[in-house]
């Protein structure tokens, strides 16, 4: 559709459908489905289409859900950040009676279809939710260790895999859970480092020590070195079934140190820049590694 001045403005279906991502943070989602179906392939004795099409599709509803739920509870003071302020609720395009509906669609979609692959799963999985709505989110305006309570359920997807394809919660999909929760304290502090002044405007406390200094970074360090560790444990062969080849385990080592240097330099010129890098390369790592471990199983 054309306007006056001849600009193409996007269709009212174009708008919903938009709004329905950005309420939902869907690149977040389908990022969080690949960590699940990582963990899936893992445990999985036999792949099967149906539990995948399950996994992927309940697993984006309850991260929209609990995406959506955040949003709603911060409306207010989204509207006060830069990177925030247009998003649907505070940018008029969505009500929050409709966002709370989407939200409220999705979890139950979510719960029946992890259901549908065993209990446990749908378990986790509301857990999850709740976990980041109802104490991760209200914490972040009261504590720095809101950040500690947001990586219990961000560190689930992973897990969650192993628990679909298997109905069983032990060794193996624990060391799934570890490795990307450890992972989340280098990735959210840099990002937290790159988003401080707006983060602030929002009143949001997402730096372990409040600031951009010498202690936020040197817990950066010791997170990332704790992530290197546990990220290579399984090549040990003390993980049950969840094993890891020596040059996998070699080649998970090297990206580890690839984002330690980038967490290194970040101490070094404490800058926008680094943080970014660093915010970059541990996007990378947990790909990564969640590809080395899938392939490494087929291959082994």
């Amino acid at each position: 559709m054309k306007s006056a001045a001849g600009v193409i403005e996007p269709s009212a279906l174009q708008v919903v459908f938009s709004d329905f991502k950005e309420i939902t943070k869907a690149r977040l989602a389908v990022s969080v489905v690949f960590s699940a179906i990582a963990g899936y392939l893992l445990g999985a004795d036999e792949i099967r289409f149906l539990p995948l099409v399950f996994l992927a599709v309940g697993g984006y509803c309850m991260v929209g859900a609990s995406n959506a739920f955040n949003q709603v509870i911060e409306r207010n003071l989204d509207s006060l950040m830069h990177r925030t302020k247009n998003r649907p609720i505070p940018g008029g395009r969505m009500s929050v009676t409709q966002a709370m509906i989407t939200a409220i669609v999705m979890t139950l979609a979510g719960i029946v279809l992890l259901y549908l692959l065993n209990p446990k799963t749908a378990l986790f999985g509301t857990l999850s939710i709740f976990l980041y709505t109802c104490v991760y989110t209200p914490l972040k305006t009261v504590t720095p260790l809101a950040v500690f309570a947001g990586a219990f359920p961000g560190a689930i997807p992973f897990m969650l895999g192993w628990v679909a394809a298997t109905n069983e919660f032990g060794i193996e999909p624990g060391t799934l859970f570890m490795i990307q929760f450890f992972w989340q304290f280098p990735h959210f502090w840099a990002l937290g480092w790159m988003l401080d002044e707006d983060y602030k405007r929002g009143g949001f406390k997402m730096l372990p020590t409040g600031k951009k200094d010498t202690g936020t970074v040197l817990q950066i360090i010791m997170y990332t070195l704790w992530m290197i560790v546990i990220s290579i444990v399984p090549v040990f062969g003390i993980t049950g079934r969840l094993h890891l080849s020596v040059p996998a385990a070699i080649l998970i080592f090297l990206a580890g140190l690839v984002m330690l240097w980038f967490a290194l330099r970040l101490y070094e010129l404490r800058d926008r820049a680094s943080a970014r890098k660093l915010m970059l390369s541990s996007v990378s790592y947990i790909t990564l590694i969640q590809v080395v471990y899938v392939i490494d199983k087929f291959l082994a």
